[in-house]
């Protein structure tokens, strides 16, 4: 929902967010794009830093290739394959589980995703400084509370510590190269 507040807020269409939550179905790539979209940059550096983004779905890809499947289904698959489904569906302790887990949640979210959208953009016309509440901050506060339980394994603590280390020694280069990634730092 707050996406698609921030959406409508920044001026975009309905139909823009609408359209990257179903077709791209990563929130922060989508998140991204309407900020720098939003803050007078072209689309297709907003597409190009969504696809770098997006790059943490190669390891993903790997960590669930299991879960995924092959053949239309493994399309399907991937197209739900992001952070909440991965981390609900590695977090599982037995195989069937993992696979369910994986599934259900990415499904569940496909279509969650796009009707939260449409629900923040109505709700968000009606608010009229949406920063003020903090909506921008949701949505990363989400993802670090799903990561939580997967943390308690020793294989996924190691790499989320060097993950955690290496971007915080990049933020001031980042920061310093693109003052519109600073809104989303700060939240």
């Amino acid at each position: 929902m707050s996406y698609g507040s921030l959406a409508t807020a920044d001026g975009f269409p309905l139909w823009v967010p609408l359209a990257l939550s179903t077709l791209v179905l990563a929130g922060a790539s989508e998140f991204l794009f309407i900020g720098i979209v939003a803050s007078g940059g072209s689309p297709f550096t907003a597409a190009a830093a969504g696809l770098l983004v997006n790059a943490r779905h190669l390891p993903f890809g790997i960590a669930v290739k299991d879960l995924v499947g092959r053949g239309a289904r493994g399309l399907l698959g991937c197209h739900i394959m992001n952070d909440e489904s991965v981390v609900f569906g590695i977090s599982q302790p037995q195989p069937e589980q993992r696979r369910t887990a994986f599934w259900i949640c990415g499904i569940g979210i496909g279509f969650i995703w796009p009707v939260s959208v449409m629900t923040g953009a109505a709700i968000g016309q009606f608010i009229p400084d949406i920063s003020v509440i903090g909506l921008d901050a949701v949505f990363p506060a989400i993802l670090i509370a799903l990561i939580f339980p997967a943390l308690r394994q020793r294989r996924t603590r190691i790499p989320a510590s060097v993950g955690t280390l290496l971007s915080l020694i990049a933020t001031p280069l980042c920061l310093r190269a693109c003052p519109c990634c600073f809104r989303y730092w700060v939240c």
